[in-house]
């Protein structure tokens, strides 16, 4: 339980420090889910499917990238924790890039149409 803990105070510890950026993001999130409901003809809920191949190959991409970006290995992935917090980052990036993906495919798909 220690370990949850621990990895839940480190992970809001880096997400002070880059706030801002944080903050940003989300705007610009909400910037893309304005523009994709009032853009005419855009179907959030038919973009779904887009979006969730999206995110399930960003998951993908980033719990095969990570530990090497931060000088680690798959390979050192000894203790059960160490793949959760892995898993958690990979799901977490998964989220993030099909938040992006998912009013970028509806405004697409409404241009194609």
């Amino acid at each position: 339980m220690y370990e949850i803990w621990l990895a839940s105070n480190i992970v809001w510890e880096m997400a002070l420090t880059v706030w801002p950026l944080l903050l940003a993001a989300a705007v610009a999130w909400l910037l893309l889910m304005t523009a994709a409901v009032r853009r005419p003809g855009a179907r959030l809920r038919r973009a779904l499917p887009a979006a969730l191949l999206c995110a399930a190959a960003g998951a993908f991409a980033a719990f095969v990238i990570v530990p090497g970006a931060v000088g680690s290995s798959l390979g050192e992935l000894g203790y059960w924790v160490d793949v959760a917090n892995l898993a958690a980052i990979a799901a977490g990036c998964g989220v993030a890039v099909g938040a992006f993906a998912w009013p970028l495919a509806a405004i697409f798909r409404a241009r194609a149409a």
